[in-house]
């Protein structure tokens, strides 16, 4: 009961940081109306007597002190559940083995991974949306059935990209009280993500380890150059530096990466 709890908080805050992020472009762009006004709620999380006079009372501003307190959490949550993982990680890998230093940025990178994320966590949106959001909107469903469908699509892209040989050790290792289907359909969340996390990183030095070989090749071939002349003065990486953008441009190694990228999550 308390993992299913558990598991609600997480994927209800998903949920609200989801819609948040995909459906702020209507807000930015929304036309003001002066004959509408947006009403503000009146939200009060004292604990005092004169705000809450009956148990119930007392419950509610509980939960939402902890929703507030899961919200502040929340952003670390998302970016462990998506794709965000693995393209981050091959940025950092791509950029120390051009050895540009701080070039890109870290705020590029990490806002192109982001709006990648966006992009390739779209399809899981929609589902989620469909299947949860609008229909617990319009009262169609419980809530209890709104978190099992929108934890659903998020469960099957996680698993998807989930070796089973890490999501075997989590599943072990969580000893439920139920036997978890060797696909991993039915297990809980915190047995998905951490085995998706561990996944994801295998899966992003694979990428890394492939991106570095032809940059190691030209700085050993600098190397060998530099010191067949005699310049042993001269650092390698200076020399090589050059010759590593060049390739990477000529090659137009953003798009094939991003491309490579998007494709591994089809």
């Amino acid at each position: 009961m308390k993992n299913k709890y558990r598991n609600g908080f997480i994927t209800i805050s998903i949920l609200i940081f989801v819609i948040a992020i995909l459906n702020i472009h209507n807000v930015v762009y929304a036309a003001p109306d002066a004959s509408q006004t947006m009403p503000i709620p009146n939200i009060n999380v004292s604990m005092n007597n004169s705000s809450a006079s009956t148990p119930q009372q007392y419950v509610q501003n509980i939960r939402l002190l902890i929703m507030l307190t899961v919200l502040t959490l929340l952003p670390s949550f998302v970016m462990m559940m998506t794709s965000f993982v693995r393209i981050i990680v091959v940025f950092g890998f791509l950029r120390n083995a051009m050895g540009t230093q701080q070039s890109p940025p870290n705020s590029i990178l990490i806002g192109l991974a982001l709006f990648m994320t966006v992009f390739i966590m779209n399809p899981v949106y929609q589902k989620i949306n469909t299947n949860a959001i609008q229909p617990y909107i319009e009262n169609k469903i419980t809530q209890d059935q709104a978190i099992d469908a929108g934890a659903k699509p998020l469960r099957e892209f996680m698993l998807k990209e989930t070796y089973k040989k890490d999501l075997k050790l989590f599943v072990d290792q969580a000893k439920v009280n139920y036997k978890i289907t060797a696909n991993g359909e039915n297990a809980p969340l915190y047995v998905v993500i951490p085995a998706y996390m561990i996944s994801e990183l295998k899966t992003a030095f694979e990428i890394g380890f492939l991106i570095y070989i032809p940059f190691v090749i030209i700085d050993m071939v600098v190397a060998s150059v530099l010191m067949s002349m005699g310049m042993f003065m001269l650092p390698p990486t200076m020399v090589s530096l050059p010759f590593k953008l060049i390739l990477f441009v000529m090659v137009d190694g953003w798009y094939l990466l991003v491309k490579s990228l998007i494709a591994s999550f089809s």
